[in-house]
Order: C-alpha cells, then structure tokens, then sequence
C-alpha cells in the first residue's frame, strides 16, 4: 500500500512538469530564418574593380603584334539614380544575381557581373611583333617601347566587361556571435562560393586607324570565389556585402568589323560589391 501511494504522489507531481514541457515546446516558434532549404533570392548592386596587367595580342591579315603589361581601370559612376533608372542601370557596373537553396546552407545561382575594363590611354609598354598595314606605326618591333595614343589604339570592354557565369555557395549563420536573439528580425550570415562562365563583352576598339568597332561578341572564359556578409533584416530583405576575385581569358576578342582582325588577353580581377535583395520561401 505504502509503495502504491508514493508511486501516484510520484505520478501527480510528474504529470504537469511533463504537460508543461511539452506545451512549452509546443509554443516555441520556428523562425523563419532557421532553415533556407526552398528559398530562392534575387539582389541587384553595383561593384568597383580593380584588373592585373594584361598581354595583349592582336593579329589580322598584315598585322601580329603582342603588346606587354597594359595597364587598365575601371570606369566607375559613384552614387547615382542610374543604378536604380530602368533604362539606363546597364550603364554603371552593376551585378545581378538568382539563385535557390538546394539545403539551408548550401546554394545555386545565375549571375551577370557587368564590369567596365579601360586601357589606360598613352601609357608606354613594350611592342613585339610586325605592323605592315600603310601607317606611320609600319615596322617589325623586338621588345620596343611604344606609347598607347589615340590613333594607334583604344580599347576598352565599357559595356561591358560581362561574366556571366553561375555560382555554388555556402551560408552560415553568425548572428549568435553577436548575441542577436531575434534571427527574423535580424541576421547576420557568412557566405563564400565559387564560379564560372563566359565573357560577353561589348568591345569598344579603334586600332591602326580603322574604324571604330563596338559589338557584343562571346570571347572567352572566367572562373572566380568569394567572401561576403549578408544582413538580413525582418525575413525577407537583405543587404550582402562581397569580395570576389577571379581569372579570365579572352581568346577571341572582336577589334573591328573583320572577322579576320582579333584580340586576346588574360588577367585577374578584384571586385568589391555591395547588393541590395530579397529571399522568399518557394
């Protein structure tokens, strides 16, 4: 009898320590932000970068010639409505980006990199090949010294320098680090990937006196990776800071109007970016 009343005083005070437990885990909520799996983002932003020197190689029926160390820049637009102007957001150097969530940490995305690629104008490098097309730069060149002048060459990749290319991406949430309570009020994520795709630039060149040629034209390849910082505010709208890095080859670069007249080059490429977007559950 004795074990008969202790075993149910026991169950008494057993039962509602249960019932409260599992009514407090009832009533824990699952933020929105705990998982990614399904989601899809989209964000828009702009870049600046920075390029290594290049060699670059141009042939055509009476010309081959390779110029060394070409120094170029970007061509930046600073804070402007045009990033945000329907009509004119191809203008700045602007990044775009979708992508979807296969798991909460892992993502898949297609993206265009618009970036602008300037020769810098009268800069001296060293010229080595043969010129044979009736101009005053006739000659063949043995590592000479040449200055980049207006009727000699301009070259620029301005509308632009376009990698368009697809990423592979891990996130991670960092925001206990920073003691947040409340992830779908706010987030703080990690993010780092890599990448590949094609250059579609839009060449603006004018070489050895011919004619102006500015045309869209696939050219070549670009492999990259990146770091970044995603701050996701109230669930669905984010701010994601990047820093990205890559290599790109151009094998088959369009200089004027004949397909006979070609350009190649290969450098490196820094871009720090700063986008603007959105993420929803699918």
């Amino acid at each position: 009898m004795k074990k008969i009343i202790l075993f149910s005083i026991l169950s008494f005070i057993a039962s509602p320590q249960t019932i409260f437990s599992q009514d407090t885990i009832a009533k824990t909520p699952v933020r929105y932000t705990a998982h990614n799996k399904g989601k899809i983002y989209v964000y828009w932003g702009g870049n600046r970068e920075n390029f290594t020197e290049s060699d670059i190689h141009f042939e055509g029926n009476n010309y081959n010639f390779t110029l060394y160390d070409v120094v170029a820049h970007d061509k930046p637009k600073g804070w402007h409505v045009d990033y945000v102007n329907p009509s004119r957001m191809t203008i700045p150097e602007t990044n775009f980006r979708i992508g979807y969530f296969i798991n909460d940490h892992y993502n898949i995305s297609l993206g265009l990199d618009h970036m602008k690629y300037v020769m810098e104008q009268n800069q001296e490098v060293n010229i080595n090949g043969t010129i044979n097309e009736g101009t005053p730069f006739d000659g063949s060149y043995s590592n000479e010294p040449i200055t980049l002048t207006e009727d000699f060459l301009t070259f620029e990749h301005t509308d632009g320098l376009n990698y368009i290319n697809t990423e592979f991406c891990r996130v991670d949430d960092i925001s206990h680090i920073f003691k947040v309570k409340n992830t779908d009020k706010f987030q703080l994520n990690i993010t780092e990937g890599v990448g590949a795709g094609l250059l579609y630039p839009k060449t603006n060149a004018m070489l050895l006196g011919k004619e102006r040629h500015d045309d869209f034209h696939f050219s070549g390849y670009g492999v990259s990776a990146k770091v970044g910082l995603n701050f996701t505010f109230f669930k669905y709208f984010f701010v994601q800071t990047e820093l990205k890095g890559g290599y790109i080859d151009m094998n088959d670069i369009r200089t004027t109007s004949s397909p006979s007249d070609t350009a190649s080059q290969h450098f490196f490429f820094l871009q720090r970016i700063i986008a603007f977007g959105g993420i929803f559950k699918v």
